[in-house]
């Protein structure tokens, strides 16, 4: 066991994923060898720069690596279909930052057109001043009272890549507008500020991720325990005073954490209702047909589709409304959007909107 020293955990780049961590906590390290588990929190060294040449700070900043500089990462698990499929090696040996958010893991496989993934050696796991190893798991939000549940709008897609987060922040900026105070949360994925930040931008009353529900990735994980967190979540923005959320699923639906999730009778039980965002037509009708066999309200169609003319008049075989980006901004089709699944006595009053919760 190491003593950090103030100065050298002040010097070291803290990655997002660790960003509710406090680093007053951060006290120890626990040399190899030891076996790193998911959330957990590894001081490592940049050996050489891949895919992967900044990392994102807790404030959202991209900041530039180089060789030899030390970083504070949380250990994951990823899936990313455009990137790496990684997972958390059984020893401190050399691996692999896989994730801007950062990732430590041992990469598996790439996309072709990605790069080898940046390299790292863990120096050890960070613990406090007893020694237990920080994870994020040990600082999510606090629960919160459970029967008040806002209506919620949850955004699937056909991949990584499909238009989700821009569908979902497009929706909130859109209710925004109407007058609602509007909740939003990724409630799956690899932990990294990007779409956290959109939500924010487009006006969310409150914004959380997985992370906040102890996660630095989703991938492998429990379905139980991602069903939990998505639930935490949306009791959360309930208690921040969200009378309308937006949850985004990340990946597409063939994604195993995402199908499971679908799944999920308790997780249908939080939708009102469903956008769905694909690239193309084909995969909106097939994504379409696959919810409302699961019971879903399919809501609308949104994505990458959207940008092209043609591939918006393909995707009437799915027999739902087409959204772009102007629409759901637009304060009149928004609102129009989740009328259908707006509690009864919500009413629209000067300067917003009070909505009562159904129970949960």
């Amino acid at each position: 066991m190491e003593i950090l020293d103030c100065e050298r955990i002040a010097k070291a780049k803290r990655a997002f994923t660790t960003r509710r961590i406090p680093t007053e906590r951060m006290r120890m390290l626990l040399s190899p060898p030891a076996e790193p588990k998911a959330g957990d929190l590894v001081l490592a060294r940049i050996e050489a720069l891949g895919h992967h040449k900044s990392v994102e700070l807790p404030s959202g900043r991209k900041a530039a690596l180089a060789a030899t500089d030390e970083v504070v990462l949380a250990y994951g698990n990823r899936y990313a279909p455009d990137q790496f499929e990684a997972i958390v090696p059984a020893d401190l040996g050399p691996c692999h930052m896989v994730a801007a958010g950062g990732v430590a893991s041992r990469a598996l496989a790439w996309h072709d057109k990605t790069m080898s993934p940046t390299a790292i050696v863990p120096l050890g796991l960070v613990t406090n001043s007893c020694g237990r190893v920080l994870n994020v798991a040990d600082f999510a939000v606090a629960p919160q009272p459970a029967r008040l549940t806002p209506p919620t709008i949850v955004v699937f897609g056909t991949s990584m890549n499909s238009g989700k987060t821009t569908t979902a922040a497009s929706l909130v900026r859109g209710l925004t507008r109407t007058g609602f105070a509007v909740g939003a949360a990724k409630v799956t994925g690899t932990g990294a500020g990007n779409d956290l930040w959109s939500m924010m931008d487009a006006g969310a009353c409150a914004a959380l991720d997985f992370t906040d529900a102890g996660f630095a990735t989703t991938y492998l994980a429990p379905i139980d325990a991602i069903v939990e967190g998505a639930q935490h979540l949306l009791h959360s923005l309930a208690a921040t005073g969200a009378e309308i959320a937006v949850l985004e699923v990340a990946d597409g639906l063939f994604q195993s954490e995402t199908a499971a999730l679908a799944k999920s009778p308790q997780f249908r039980e939080l939708t009102g209702g469903v956008l769905f965002a694909a690239g193309d037509a084909m995969g909106a009708v097939a994504g379409c047909e696959r919810l409302r066999e699961l019971g879903y309200d399919v809501l609308g169609l949104s994505g990458l589709l959207t940008c092209s003319p043609l591939a918006r008049r393909e995707a009437g075989a799915a027999n739902a409304p087409v959204y772009g980006v102007k629409e759901l901004t637009d304060p009149a089709t928004a609102a129009s959007i989740v009328s259908g699944i707006l509690n009864p006595r919500l009413m629209v009053i000067a300067g917003g909107a009070q909505c009562l919760y159904q129970e949960s």
